[in-house]
């Protein structure tokens, strides 16, 4: 069995600080995480440097860990297992490697420290947070609703290894979100180690990009289609929202991209942005009759827009 140089392995100095730590073991945690390393001993990588955080990041433990050093046999045969004085402590549940158990003992096995024989919670980590996307109508985030989605959730395997899943399951929308805000699911992340919490699901609110209206803001903007004659003449005339359909007076000369403003109808809040009804004069379809009208038209008006 060779020693396990945990410095080595998280690819810091022997004199690195416990932010030095945690940075190292991050990064080579996400690099070798099996559910999404492609690295073919990923799984092993990925236990190795858990195995060596847990050891270095607690003062305890790494300082009984660097007295230990190479000669941890002289150490093992010496008792130093269950005989030390220390309180650092191992959660119970962890896969460590074998060196790890030779040296702390029932650390690894039993759930009691390495240390005094003390149990100790102090490898219990949380999971992981998990990060989705969900896509809404701006309508459902107007009103707040409950919905049903497809999300990837983590699931532990027979072997431990946690894998995610595809699971149907409904979410309560609140009235008011943001887009680019989160509903966080407490506890449907990661699965904890060593005693730990799960982690949480973060769903991400996406506005849907077929959407009929813009948000620009709090404000929001739909267009408001007029015939020619609705344009010229004024017309009272239904205009879309989120919340339905509403009656609008248009006054008469209106040009395509004007904007007509309907206060407090904008996305919901504490103050509530405005809703604006952009003009777009669509022109009928094109027939003989309606091409004739359009020439009689034009002979009546000695109108040039781009004068």
């Amino acid at each position: 069995m060779e020693y396990k140089d945990y410095y080595k392995i998280l690819g810091v100095d022997k004199k690195a600080t416990k932010a030095e730590i945690k940075k190292a073991y991050k990064r080579l945690a996400r690099k070798f995480h099996p559910d999404v390393s492609k690295v073919a001993n990923a799984e092993e990588k990925f236990k190795e440097v858990n195995e060596a955080y847990e050891v270095l990041k607690n003062d305890e433990n790494r300082a009984a860990y660097d007295q230990l050093g190479s000669n941890w046999k002289q150490g093992q045969q010496g008792g130093f297992g269950g005989q030390a004085g220390g309180q650092g402590g191992f959660g119970g549940g962890a896969d460590f490697s074998d060196f790890f158990e030779s040296v702390f003992g029932s650390a690894a096995a039993g759930g009691h420290s390495g240390f005094g024989g003390r149990q100790s919670q102090s490898f219990a980590r949380k999971g992981q947070n998990i990060k989705q996307t969900i896509t809404l109508p701006l309508e459902d985030l107007y009103s707040g609703v409950n919905r049903t989605f497809v999300v990837q959730q983590p699931e532990q395997g027979p072997n431990g290894q946690v894998y995610l899943a595809q699971k149907r399951m409904n979410i309560k929308i609140p009235k008011g979100i943001e887009p680019g805000k989160s509903i966080r699911l407490k506890g449907k992340g990661e699965p904890g180690s060593g005693g730990g919490p799960n982690g949480d699901l973060l769903l991400k609110i996406e506005l849907d990009k077929h959407s009929k209206y813009e948000l620009k803001g709090k404000d929001v903007h739909v267009d408001l289609l007029l015939a020619p004659w609705e344009a010229a003449l004024g017309a009272n005339v239904h205009v879309d929202t989120p919340t339905g359909k509403m009656s609008l007076k248009t006054p008469a000369n209106m040009q395509t991209g004007k904007k007509m403003r309907l206060k407090g109808k904008g996305f919901p809040s504490a103050v509530p942005g405005n809703l604006y009804a952009v003009i777009k004069i669509v022109i009928p379809d094109k027939n003989e009759k309606a091409k004739k009208q359009w020439q009689d038209l034009a002979a009546q008006f000695d109108f040039n827009p781009r004068a």
